[in-house]
């Protein structure tokens, strides 16, 4: 049984900092891709940052200079800092892992954190 365990969100003031981390356990194969999404409410889950398995990174535009995703293979793990927050950066926040085993594609999602950037 794979699990994502995310942690980090929670509330900060406009030009804050988080650092979000998600861990992923149990039989998950060869991991591939990792990222975070977000959704706020009333609006569609977009995909916020991106890594590959060779360290390529993507991000979204609204981001980018403000957030970095980064990732640790040996612990299974993902992380996003997020400086210089926004209020619209308030969602709740979703771990992404693609694994592959059996050469079949698996997509692991984390529970959600939520982030609420308020003064």
């Amino acid at each position: 049984q794979v699990q994502l365990v995310e942690s980090g969100g929670g509330l900060v003031q406009p030009g804050g900092s988080l650092r979000l981390s998600c861990a992923a356990s149990g039989s998950i194969g060869s991991i591939s891709a990792m990222g975070w999404y977000r959704q706020a409410p009333g609006k569609q889950r977009e995909l916020v940052a991106s890594i590959s398995s060779g360290g390529s990174t993507n991000y979204v535009e609204s981001v980018k200079g403000r957030f970095t995703i980064s990732r640790d293979d040996a612990k299974n793990t993902v992380n996003l800092q997020m400086n210089s927050l926004k209020p619209e950066d308030m969602a709740v926040y979703y771990c992404n892992v693609v694994a592959y085993g059996w050469r079949i594609k698996y997509d692991y999602w984390g529970q959600g954190t939520q982030v609420t950037v308020s003064s």
